[in-house]
């Protein structure tokens, strides 16, 4: 075996057996929060989250967080006079944990490129259609109304444009004929549970 496939196997070993640091934001039930730790618990997905960060009071994702064990950390947008200085009490948290990788697991809030610069490609988000088509807010909606025979979700690294990062993976969820869009966001939040995980362990593999 020569040289560079001896370093180049010795990568994948390292890969492989190296434990990434999640970071999740979220400012809702969390659900993505709940896969993603059930797929590290199942030994389908080497790696630890650290922390969660929250910035809605109410948001269930802290009982979801504190059914794993996990610390659960309140960062409230409205306790802070730019979205700047949010993100830089993010920045100091996530620091403090040693976070590797940072998982936007329905963080309903803008970041700035002072986030960006501080984990470069190394921030994940997900979206509930199949990018580039339907960004925003609204996109199960706005495809459901629009009549797509098709959508679906995407993984993609975060950019300073709303749902504009690389895309790293997606899936397919048709729209049947008789769906309500209670049907169809119920439909892509399956999908979204089970891509979320596979795409942090292919991202984790390829560095």
């Amino acid at each position: 075996m020569s040289s560079p496939e001896i370093l180049s196997e010795a990568k994948e070993l390292s890969n492989s057996n190296s434990v990434t640091v999640l970071g999740v934001l979220a400012s809702g039930s969390g659900s993505n929060l709940e896969a993603i730790a059930t797929a590290i618990s199942n030994g389908e997905l080497q790696a630890k989250i650290a922390v969660v960060i929250y910035n809605e009071p109410d948001a269930f994702v802290k009982q979801r967080a504190d059914n794993f064990g996990i610390p659960a950390i309140l960062v409230n947008h409205r306790d802070y006079k730019s979205r700047q200085a949010l993100d830089r009490a993010i920045i100091d948290i996530l620091k403090q944990y040693n976070v590797d990788l940072v998982i936007m697991a329905g963080w309903m809030r803008i970041v700035t490129q002072i986030l960006i610069d501080a984990f470069p490609d190394r921030i994940l988000n997900i979206h509930p259609s199949l990018l580039p088509s339907f960004k925003g807010i609204h996109a199960i909606e706005q495809a459901f109304n629009y009549g797509v025979k098709i959508t679906g979700c995407t993984v993609h690294l975060l950019s300073l444009e709303v749902d504009s990062g690389k895309i790293l993976k997606q899936a397919a969820v048709p729209v049947l004929p008789d769906d309500t869009l209670e049907d169809l966001q119920k439909r892509i939040q399956v999908q979204e549970h089970i891509i979320y995980p596979q795409a942090i362990a292919e991202y984790r593999q390829s560095r």
